[in-house]
């Protein structure tokens, strides 16, 4: 069972599956697989109920059976006492579509990831909500922990596909202004938007004590450019063309994609805020991982 569990980190594998609900349930799977296996020993997932009882707790929360058992007092703990809240906001703007031959789209992987987190935050009993945008605002679905809002929050992604032009600012501005809790913000994204931009809305997070994650998802081919012959290359949100012979431009193309790439980093090192490369064949174990890491720091 456990080998099997980890083929379903392999985007590849997932490209023939059907149902995010699944897929969700399978990465996650595959992905406690590889924590109990090198190189991921000393993560654990946790599954928090109880605290020991500290001077001042009302006695009518202490857990008296568990206290029979282990002859200590345990405190029962409340969903806003401990809980992480998440808020998962999603790219579907049309550059999200692409996808080189044979591999699942941008918006494919993207989708699967989210789904795959929002799975994993509700198993941790964590409140996690959904915001996707365009060039406005698609869907905000508020954070919640309870069991049947996954079924809500995999519905909105089945829903979504990738259209229109990107207005990633907008979104990441208009809830900067309305999440006031303090909480963790995963920007999951191609970044094909003004870079300055962006990153001014991601530091209206930090400035109210947020912790942000940035998984920046390409596509392999927009990373290496591995194009030999006069090819079309097409805009997925504006439809402009141009016809060229890549080898004539490749070398400028991925010295503007160094510097591009580039400036996100070093503007999220500076500001604090977790950036994560992934291309569509990265396997799921990678983001999942991260985000564990970033959960552990934040309790």
């Amino acid at each position: 069972m456990s080998e099997q569990a980890l083929q379903y980190l392999d985007p590849k594998v997932l490209s023939h599956l059907r149902g995010l609900d699944l897929i969700a349930r399978l990465v996650v799977e595959g992905f406690m697989t590889g924590l109990h296996k090198s190189p991921y020993h000393g993560f654990s997932v946790e599954f928090a109920e109880h605290r020991q009882y500290m001077p001042g707790d009302p006695f009518k929360h202490v857990d008296w059976k568990l206290y029979g058992k282990s002859d200590r007092f345990y405190v029962k703990i409340f969903e806003e006492e401990t809980n992480l809240r998440a808020h998962l906001l999603l790219d579907e703007s049309a550059s999200m579509g692409y996808a080189s031959a044979g591999r699942l789209s941008k918006f494919q992987y993207a989708s699967f990831l989210a789904a795959a987190l929002a799975y994993l935050m509700l198993m941790q009993q964590d409140a996690v909500g959904l915001l996707t945008f365009r060039d406005r605002i698609e869907k905000v679905i508020p954070p919640r922990s309870a069991r049947g809002h996954l079924r809500l929050l995999l519905a909105e992604l089945e829903r979504s596909e990738p259209a229109s032009t990107t207005a990633m600012g907008t979104a990441l501005e208009y809830l900067a202004e309305r999440v006031k809790r303090r909480g963790l913000v995963i920007l999951i994204s191609d970044l094909m938007d003004d870079p300055a931009r962006v990153i001014r809305g991601l530091k209206h997070f930090r400035h109210r004590q947020h912790e942000v994650v940035v998984f920046h998802v390409l596509d392999p081919y927009e990373i290496e450019f591995p194009f030999r012959e006069e090819t079309g290359f097409v805009d997925l949100e504006t439809g402009r063309e141009l016809m060229t012979q890549p080898w004539e431009i490749a070398e400028e193309y991925k010295r503007r994609f160094a510097e591009w790439s580039g400036a996100y980093q070093r503007a999220c090192l500076e500001n604090q805020i977790e950036y994560v490369r992934l291309s569509t064949d990265t396997p799921y174990d990678t983001a999942l991982l991260r985000y564990l890491e970033k959960r552990k720091r934040l309790h």
